[in-house]
């Protein structure tokens, strides 16, 4: 005999060709299931009858207990509280036995009715695991990619021993996360951030100013120098929202949008990747994420140069991939 727990499973309703009667059926591990007052009032008989049939059922053999009988919890009412017992219950297979010895005709109607919904539910189950299936294989895809990148990235970009351990350091700390070689089921890139508070606004003119203020640290009088309307369409994008909902709900999806824009827009005719960076930490400063409990910074200078360079080397296609990469590294430095 099986135990379920209470939220398993899904309710079914049962009417009668004439409709006199109406009975709630759960529909559980492929099969129909009544409790013994349900059975009694489908059958139109007494309880006590109905009994004997099911012992008789399985001191003859006919059946085996363990496979056609189930305890379900459910919630009663008892007087005025609201208790939860475990029922005994009876699958498809008792439920027709008992249903020939002890009204053939309704026993028949309920197999007739029993047999479609138990297509149905079947039919969605597969077209379900079809689409688990096919979301998996997009998430394989996608983890694929997320490696590609980072092996990418450092055969173009790694020119020295040091640089090179940098983005050796990255995939480490992504060992976990792409588990993917061993059990994909379980770990997954993060499609989404957890800090899902009302950032703070970082406009255009604020932004230039911050770039003003590191220019001179470069020795470029091309730097900064912005070569369309891009970069002010880069900061906009990341708070636009559609039906009353924002496109980037989180901090962290819009801290690696972010940077992930001001790179590859190439809005500047020298800079790109030294402005999106300063700007990305800037943004996570300002939304006070910039620094955990502990005082310790969220992402270091090597991670964020290193997935700066990431970002330039991939491919426009490449992008939710990046971007998910990015969260991902956000998400867990800020668990630990």
């Amino acid at each position: 005999m099986k135990s379920t727990p209470e939220k398993k499973g899904e309710i079914v309703i049962y009417r009668t060709p004439e409709g006199k009667m109406e009975l709630e059926v759960k529909l559980e591990h492929e099969t129909l299931w009544l409790h013994q007052y349900q059975l009694a009032e489908l059958f139109e008989t007494d309880r006590s009858s109905l009994v004997k049939h099911i012992t008789n059922i399985y001191k003859t053999g006919e059946l085996s207990e363990d496979s056609t009988c189930a305890k379900f919890a459910q919630v009663r009412l008892e007087g005025k509280r609201r208790v939860t017992r475990q029922v005994l219950h009876y699958n498809l297979d008792m439920i027709l036995s008992v249903g020939y010895r002890v009204n053939s005709k309704r026993g028949t109607q309920f197999r007739i009715w029993a047999n479609n919904v138990l297509k149905e539910y079947l039919a969605k189950g597969y077209t379900l695991n079809e689409k688990r299936l096919r979301e998996r294989e997009k998430e394989l895809q996608t983890l694929k990619t997320g490696i590609q990148l980072l092996e990418r990235s450092i055969m173009k970009q790694a020119r020295q021993l040091d640089q090179a351990m940098t983005f050796v350091n990255i995939i480490a700390g992504f060992s976990e996360g792409l588990r993917i070689l061993d059990d994909y089921d379980n770990e997954r890139l993060d499609s989404a951030g957890i800090t899902e508070k009302a950032a703070v606004v970082i406009c255009y003119e604020e932004c230039r100013g911050i770039i003003g203020q590191i220019r001179d640290e470069f020795n470029s009088p091309l730097f900064g120098k912005e070569k369309d309307e891009s970069f002010k369409s880069s900061i906009g994008q990341i708070y636009q929202s559609f039906g009353g909902k924002e496109l980037y709900p989180s901090i962290e999806e819009k801290a690696s949008m972010l940077l992930y824009l001001i790179v590859k827009n190439h809005s500047f005719v020298d800079g790109n990747k030294r402005i999106a960076a300063t700007l990305f930490l800037y943004f996570l400063d300002k939304n006070s994420m910039l620094y955990g409990e502990d005082g310790r910074a969220l992402i270091d200078g090597n991670t964020l140069a290193s997935i700066t360079l990431m970002i330039a080397e991939s491919n426009p296609t490449e992008m939710e991939t990046v971007k998910r990469i990015i969260m991902s590294i956000l998400n867990r430095s800020s668990k630990h």
